[in-house]
């Protein structure tokens, strides 16, 4: 069974909608919104039950130029 996580990502001024683009063209997430606030992305992404969690958003995503800083909530399933 896969983890879910929502990752926010604030995004170095002008480069929102490039960062996005690049997200998408990855294919790794299932929803991608544009926030408000103090970060410019939101994304929900579901890593695979055998994959380190920060070695798998580290080497999927955070290398993607123009992410300044993200934020990890993981989910867990207490219901």
């Amino acid at each position: 069974m896969s983890t879910c996580v929502f990752i926010q990502i604030r995004c170095k001024p002008g480069t929102t909608y490039r960062v996005a683009e690049k997200i998408a063209l990855r294919e790794i997430h299932s929803e991608l919104y544009s926030t408000s606030g103090e970060y410019d992305l939101m994304m929900k992404l579901y890593i695979p039950a055998d994959a380190d969690v920060g070695k798998y958003i580290n080497d999927h995503l955070l290398d993607i130029d123009g992410i300044e800083r993200s934020l990890t909530t993981m989910t867990f399933n207490a219901f």
